[in-house]
């Protein structure tokens, strides 16, 4: 299931991250790795951005960006 799909509250695991190169690599310098623990703390009324909480600090995702990381619930 990608990160996109996921409700408010809610904790999940990643799994894998998808797309190219760059963008894994981004993804992967923001501290989302396979194995890593990830909630999802609010979602914007369009459902763009998305607000995480992943090592103890907040992030904000596109959709775009969340839809590339796949994860399972825990």
């Amino acid at each position: 299931m990608k990160l996109s799909e996921i409700k408010v509250g809610e904790s999940v695991r990643v799994k894998k991250i998808k797309g190219d190169i760059n963008m894994r690599q981004r993804l992967l310098s923001m501290g989302i790795l396979p194995g890593e623990i990830i909630k999802v703390e609010k979602i914007a009324p369009l459902g763009d951005p998305i607000d995480i909480s992943v090592k103890n600090y907040h992030l904000s995702l596109r959709k775009e960006e969340s839809d590339l990381i796949i994860v399972e619930r825990i």
